[in-house]
């Protein structure tokens, strides 16, 4: 009975490993921007870093990566990117500074819109949020897949601040006529105040300012300022994917195609989004993605979850009929 038992542990430990793992969350970046998106990706310090770090995304494309396990970094979108005469890659909004395409290491130069990451965090959860602390230069959603928890919910700024952005924090196109990001009060004025720095340094004595509220009041769920915690961070337990949009609303749309040079906008001028206005205000994200755009990865990490669970039920089940035999 005693080598009964130790081969059928055998056998079930073998279906145990040979079984694919639990699945690993995905990363889906998806561009509904009538014009071309160039994602930047920075890992955290002592983080491995993901496959790519930097990427071309035309209008209507996605891309799915998959992070090693317990990944933390962030994500953002360049944009108005070109390469010069003598091979130097640059984006007028979200350059990473790297001369490439791919970043390599560096983040993105504010002001850029950022979506984050700690993946497998504290007890276990997916920490992520949507941000504005570093400015804002494209509309970004995160949708996750699969997770659950009260707080497992979509965040993002689907809003066009770029319209209501204060003339002291725009940043213009290159001739001058369009406002192509909006710069955080820090950025724009360096003051403890804003950075939340110094005697400004803690949640008790930072607090939101015009222009942080400015950005609270379009985007309810993005971080608006460094202390922004209470309803701007989100997690997620056991996730099969995130995906994350550039561009989710109809209405997120940039400046003329005549502002910028190597865009690639569509000829017709029209957004590629067909989803309705996601409703910020009540916080409630109606239509955010479409049952079709659920990528492929998160039917594969569903299905592999099922075998998992069948392959352990069968083999406790035979180990449990052979010891009452």
């Amino acid at each position: 009975m005693d080598q009964l038992i130790t081969k059928l542990f055998s056998i079930f430990l073998t279906l145990y490993i040979s079984t694919p793992g639990v699945a690993s969350t995905t990363f889906t970046l998806l561009n509904k921007c009538n014009y071309t998106v160039w994602p930047g990706i920075l890992s955290n310090a002592g983080v491995a870093p993901l496959p790519t770090t930097g990427f071309v995304l035309q209008s209507g494309e996605s891309k799915s990566i998959t992070p090693p396990s317990s990944w933390g970094g962030r994500f953002w979108g360049r944009t108005l990117c070109s390469q010069d005469s003598t091979g130097k890659f640059s984006c007028l909004t979200g350059d990473c500074n790297s001369g490439k395409l791919e970043c390599s290491g560096n983040g993105a130069t504010p002001p850029a819109t950022l979506a984050e990451f700690t993946l497998d965090g504290s007890d276990g959860l997916d920490f992520f949020d949507v941000s504005l602390v570093d400015g804002y230069n494209v509309p970004m959603l995160v949708v996750p897949q699969g997770g659950s928890g009260d707080n497992c919910k979509s965040t993002g700024c689907v809003e066009d601040l770029l319209g209501a952005c204060p003339s002291e924090l725009k940043v213009t196109s290159v001739d001058g006529k369009e406002s192509v990001a909006c710069k955080s009060a820090c950025e724009a004025f360096g003051s403890a105040q804003y950075c939340c720095s110094g005697a400004y340094g803690s949640p008790n004595t930072c607090k939101p300012s015009s222009y942080s509220e400015l950005f609270k009041n379009a985007c309810p769920r993005a971080y608006s300022y460094a202390y922004d915690d209470k309803t701007s961070t989100f997690t997620c337990a056991s996730a099969a994917e995130y995906i994350i949009t550039f561009c989710p609303s109809t209405n997120s749309n940039k400046p003329s195609k005549k502002s910028w040079e190597g865009q690639n906008p569509k000829s017709d001028g029209s957004d590629s989004s067909s989803s309705p206005q996601l409703n910020n205000g009540s916080m409630v994200y109606v239509g955010a993605l479409d049952q079709s755009e659920i990528s492929w990865a998160t039917c594969t990490n569903v299905w592999e979850s099922q075998t998992i669970l069948l392959t352990v039920t069968t083999a406790t089940w035979l180990l449990c009929h052979f010891l009452h035999l």
